[in-house]
């Protein structure tokens, strides 16, 4: 019996050719990107649990009072690692210290590798639980020791054995490999982490034994490894006052530093504190995916069951003859169900080829390195189990209303489905469009706050500006030569030195103060030591004041301030005013507009910049305009290497270093834009069968018509008008909801645009014409259509 109903179900699928492609093509599509966005969503919420304590392992944090507000940051004091040891043991099983991931020169022989490591305690590698390929995580107590991942391991010796052999770090120091470690998976915050040297080595090479007041030096990642006994919020009750304990300077206590555990289940998706509380992260996204693909899913759903059951009508007399025969309610009801089943199971096969074949275009866009979980039973539990569920939903409307007709008045001729019957059909087309509508103006407001964003002025002419990584002090120490040689080439028209890069902040301070400062304001500004040329080669924009000057030695004891320094300051004339570091003075002697370097999307921190005679960790160097990038980066090359030959040439374009800080809205506004088209292709492919079936239930009124004298367009305005009016309810519904959406995610942003009400014009433009477009089609086939055909009958 069971394959007597598919063989009927596989019969009705050949003779209605376009609804059953248009039903599982819709299907299919809106299956294979609920696919991939559920395997993005499974990738974001398993990011690190990866390692084996990841309930238990934490990152310490602090909140501190400076500016005015409360900031939440990641960066520690070094002594605090050892505080925590001593007065809170029995709360940790495990604490270690560790620098920030960065790059740095790995020499083997002539040859020199810049990878990105670490700097940190050995008991790290017991809180990630490396899982080690050769060697031992151990070796790191050893102050010479490095250990390095797999693929890392590869590049620097191939094939042969790494461990006990020799690297120079830096071009400074001499390191033996101890051990090799599986690579850290892409999803994972250590992922770039290529080598682990140990901390006992930095601690010498930085000289923080020298260091004067270590408490203030708020430099350094510390990780933790809670006891078994232990919780998380129970420990950061515990420590929080551990910093604010060991200081004693005015200004340092003024920011009341408070310490917290920030888990490691938090770290990727709950990372964003406003003032002290937890506002989410990148959770945000995780949401915004998962409901878009719902809305595509359902999409498409809402096809494969509007088809199903109008197609289902034109039944009416098979189920009457069949019910004449002898056939059961029952076996009807299996029968339509079979069909409705046979139909999603076909879909799945197509979605799953689909989202096989989209997967690398998917991962480009998505950032990520997911794949499909061929050998998970869950994955098919969820497939099978969805397939079954749309099936039975789709097939249920047939199944129970057609199957309960009455032979006698199918047969005769009397009976007729009510208008009441396409009621639930209108209802899902509006719902429809209502999807496709919020997508469309969600994309649209992505697009609009990034191009609002990158619209802002950033104070400086990032154009041919380039940034040269340091990893030794060999440019610095010819500076002079190496500048005046850059400049003949006529390829560079000036460079500096800095301490940072042009479009990042790695330093900031208190300490400051000036006449009329509350003494009760903890303050943390971002603060950058240059050199005098750093603001010809950037570009300042001076509001008032100069720029350093090397003719001027009192400029060693100058500050050129931003315009948010001096509105924070409350200065009305700042040039000449005198702010006190570390009761050390400086005179301000110039005001420059503020400039962009942190986040596009935040307010401009107040910031300083002063001369430092000390090596920069980048050259700054402006190419000519006149010359092509391709002509001067050889020749800058050139000169770079004539002094510091071992150093390989690496450098970032700070317009390019600029356009990176876009990259998750970028991604985010790429993927709605492809769900939006998904999302509208669906939809037509769902009012195409619509119509196509309006249509043909309605030949013989159009014939009719016809013969009445109803022109083309008279029937086109008929057949379109129902549809018409159903996209306008779906506006009215669709518009509200997507500007409280939108809204609600601009709020995350302290530079934001507001949402436009050309945004909503668009959407409903495009919505109704698309929408006149897909019906057209039909409508004009059936309005020229030849009458006698469909009245011959009569």
């Amino acid at each position: 019996m069971l394959k007597n109903y598919f063989k009927i179900a596989y019969r009705n699928l050949i003779k209605n050719k376009v609804y059953s492609f248009i039903n599982i093509a819709g299907l299919s599509v809106g299956m294979a990107i609920a696919m991939l966005i559920g395997l993005w969503v499974v990738d974001e919420l398993l990011f690190d649990k990866q390692f084996k304590n990841y309930e238990r392992i934490a990152q310490v944090w602090q909140h501190s009072s400076d500016n005015g507000t409360i900031n939440t940051r990641g960066n520690e004091p070094f002594p605090l690692a050892e505080e925590l040891r001593r007065k809170y043991g029995s709360d940790f099983k495990h604490v270690a210290l560790s620098t920030w991931n960065d790059m740095h020169l790995l020499g083997i022989g002539d040859k020199n590798i810049g990878q990105q490591g670490i700097y940190c305690e050995p008991d790290l590698t017991k809180i990630l639980s490396l899982d080690m390929v050769a060697g031992t995580a151990d070796g790191l107590k050893d102050v010479h020791a490095i250990l390095l991942s797999a693929s890392l391991a590869k590049a620097c010796f191939g094939d042969a054995n790494p461990i006990n052999k020799t690297l120079k770090m830096d071009n400074a120091q001499d390191v033996m490999v101890v051990g090799v470690y599986k690579d850290l998976p892409y999803n994972s915050s250590f992922a770039e982490v290529s080598f682990m040297a140990p901390w006992a080595l930095y601690y010498q090479m930085a000289g923080l034994a020298q260091v004067q007041n270590p408490w203030r030096s708020n430099s350094f990642q510390l990780f933790a490894q809670i006891g078994e006994h232990s919780t998380m919020a129970g420990v950061s009750q515990k420590i929080k006052d551990a910093k604010l304990d060991n200081i004693s300077i005015a200004h340092e206590v003024a920011l009341h530093p408070q310490l917290f555990l920030h888990p490691m289940r938090d770290w990727h998706l709950y990372s964003a504190f406003e003032n002290g509380v937890n506002a989410g992260g990148r959770i945000q996204y995780v949401w915004l995916f998962a409901i878009s693909g719902i809305f595509v899913l359902l999409l498409a759903c809402i096809n494969f069951m509007n088809l199903s059951t109008a197609r289902s009508e034109k039944r009416a007399k098979e189920v009457g003859i069949r019910k004449a025969i002898g056939s059961q309610c029952a076996q009807l009801i299996q029968q339509f169900f079979s069909e409705s089943l046979l139909m999603a199971g076909i879909a799945l096969m197509m979605a799953l080829l689909l989202a096989q074949l989209l997967l690398p275009l998917f991962n480009q866009l998505a950032d990520k390195k997911v794949t499909i979980l061929w050998e998970n039973p869950l994955f098919w539990l969820v497939c099978f189990g969805f397939t079954l569920i749309t099936g039975f939903i789709a097939g249920s409307y047939p199944a129970f209303y057609l199957s309960s007709f009455r032979p006698v008045k199918v047969l005769k001729g009397t009976f007729r489905v009510g208008r009441s019957a396409a009621i639930p059909r209108r209802v899902l087309v509006v719902l429809q469009f209502a999807v496709s509508v919020i997508l469309i103006v969600s994309t649209l407001v992505v697009y609009q706050q990034i191009k609002y964003a990158q619209g802002r002025p950033l104070g400086y002419d990032s154009n041919g500006l380039v940034m040269v990584e340091m990893y030794t002090n060999d440019i610095h120490r010819h500076f002079d030569v190496v500048r005046d040689e850059l400049l003949k080439t006529g390829a560079v028209v000036e460079m500096a030195e800095s301490g940072s890069p042009v479009t990042a902040v790695w330093s900031t301070n208190s300490g400051f103060n000036w006449e009329g400062k509350d003494p009760g304001m903890g303050l943390d500004f971002p603060n950058t030591g240059v050199s005098p040329e750093y603001g010809k080669t950037v570009g300042w924009q001076f509001v008032a004041g100069r720029d350093f000057s090397k003719a001027f030695k009192t400029d060693s004891a100058a500050f050129v301030i931003n315009e948010t320094a001096a509105r924070f300051m409350g200065l009305k004339d700042p040039v000449g005013k005198t702010i006190t570091w570390d009761d050390a003075p400086y005179t301000i002697i110039g005001v420059i507009k503020d400039m962009v370097v942190e986040s596009p999307y935040d307010a401009i921190r107040p910031s300083l910049y002063y001369m430092d005679g000390g090596s920069g960790s980048r050259m700054i160097v402006k190419v000519n305009p006149a010359v092509s990038t391709s002509v001067a980066l050889p020749k800058i090359e050139a000169i770079f290497k004539k002094y510091s030959p071992r150093q390989p040439f690496e450098y970032q374009f700070a317009d390019q270093e600029y356009a990176r800080k876009f990259g998750d809205e970028q991604r985010i506004a790429r993927l709605a834009g492809v769900f939006a088209i998904l999302a509208v292709f669906i939809s037509c492919l769902g009012l195409f069968g619509m119509a196509s079936f309006m249509a043909e239930q309605r030949t013989k009124e159009i014939g009719v018509r016809k013969v009445m004298g109803a022109s083309i367009f008279d029937l086109w305005r008929l057949l379109s008008t129902e549809f018409v009016i159903m996209v306008a309810i779906s506006l009215i519904i669709a518009f509200p909801l997507a500007y409280y959406a939108m809204d609600t995610w601009l709020q995350h942003y302290q530079y934001r645009s507001g949402i436009a009400l050309w945004i909503f014009a668009v959407a409903a433009f495009g919505a109704l014409f698309i929408t006149l477009l897909t019906v057209s089609f039909q409508a004009i086939k059936a309005a020229m259509a030849n009458p006698i055909r469909s009245l011959r009958t009569e």
